[in-house]
């Protein structure tokens, strides 16, 4: 063995966070995970703090599992993340405000490259290199949990936009005058379509009639539970995905119409709604999209491990980021 071929990396570290909770974890070049970690995102309201924690945990996963010299790059994961700047930027879901330049700050603490992208473009990633869309070259993920998020790969590649901010469907305009978005905006697509959205759709069902539901009795009712009593038969639940698919199809049909692809993908947890929340909104699609586009494009499952999958697609963004530390 050489020793230039003695000195090339063979792991990175894939980092995920969400508003709930921060993943960490070592990823070999075959997609493997080595080891793992993860601690509640809301201890941390202060990005500093936040930060510090986040290097302090992995410098300790690292030097547990084959030493900090083993890491290449980290790849970051999170929501409104602009690959192109590094920062998140006025993430409306998290519990900094304004523009953090994520990138940078770990970097100077961890002395690594470190390369930064929203959630749904991460999942992309992952799902091209490991999952479904392996082998598409014009697909598009959607990310449905707290927020409503999209990627799409245009002949092979992502397409970012100007300034890294294509691919916002959430934020298009679903209805004049509309639900209150987080992002400032009324009617924004994803107020009807992530978490809240669905939780809205179900109060809104039961005040308008006094029909009989299992929701009624819910304690902390979520959208998981409204997929359980859609599976026992409750008629309001289901038809609170049929609310909610019939929008989300047709704000896909827009989607679609503009950028033509082999599929959607759809990840997150509201996406685990399955049959109940996609069957109409790929009804609702083939009603609204371009004629020349009917009957063409896939709704598909992520089949990714849905705790595993951002971790990896960041593992396929530290790749890709040039090599860079200050330990060489």
């Amino acid at each position: 063995m050489t020793m230039e071929e003695s000195t090339v990396k063979k792991r990175v570290m894939g980092v995920e966070i969400s508003s709930a909770k921060t993943t960490y974890a070592i990823v070999n070049v075959k997609g493997e995970i080595l080891a793992k970690d993860s601690f509640p995102t809301q201890n941390y309201p202060d990005v500093n703090d936040f930060v510090s924690v986040l290097c302090e945990r992995i410098l300790a996963l690292v030097e547990a599992n084959g030493g900090y010299n083993t890491i290449r790059s980290i790849g970051v994961s999170a929501p409104s993340a602009n690959f192109m700047t590094g920062c998140i930027e006025n993430a409306p879901n998290m519990p900094w405000k304004g523009v953090i330049p994520m990138s940078v700050m770990l970097s100077e603490r961890l002395g690594l490259a470190v390369a930064v992208a929203n959630d749904a473009t991460v999942m992309a990633l992952g799902e091209h290199a490991f999952g479904c869309a392996h082998g598409m070259r014009d697909f598009v993920v959607i990310t449905l949990g707290s927020g409503m998020g999209s990627c799409f790969f245009s002949n092979g590649l992502i397409h970012k936009g100007m300034d890294g901010f294509a691919g916002e469907i959430g934020h298009t305009c679903a209805f004049k005058d509309g639900r209150q978005c987080s992002c400032g905006n009324k009617g924004c697509l994803e107020t009807y379509t992530a978490a809240k959205g669905v939780m809205q759709t179900a109060r809104e069902l039961m005040a308008e009639s006094d029909k009989p539901s299992l929701m009624r009795q819910a304690e902390n009712l979520s959208p998981k539970m409204i997929t359980e009593f859609c599976e026992q038969g409750d008629e309001l639940a289901i038809e609170v995905y049929r609310r909610t698919g019939e929008i989300l199809g047709y704000g896909l049909a827009n989607y679609a119409s503009m950028v033509d692809p082999e599929a959607f993908i759809f990840m997150g947890g509201v996406s685990k709604a399955g049959k109940w929340l996609l069957e109409p909104a790929k009804e609702s699609f083939e009603r609204h999209v371009f004629h020349n586009i009917q009957n063409k494009v896939k709704f598909l499952g992520s089949d990714l491990d849905s705790d595993l999958c951002e971790v990896l697609g960041a593992s396929v963004l530290a790749w890709e980021v040039r090599e860079y530390s200050l330990f060489k």
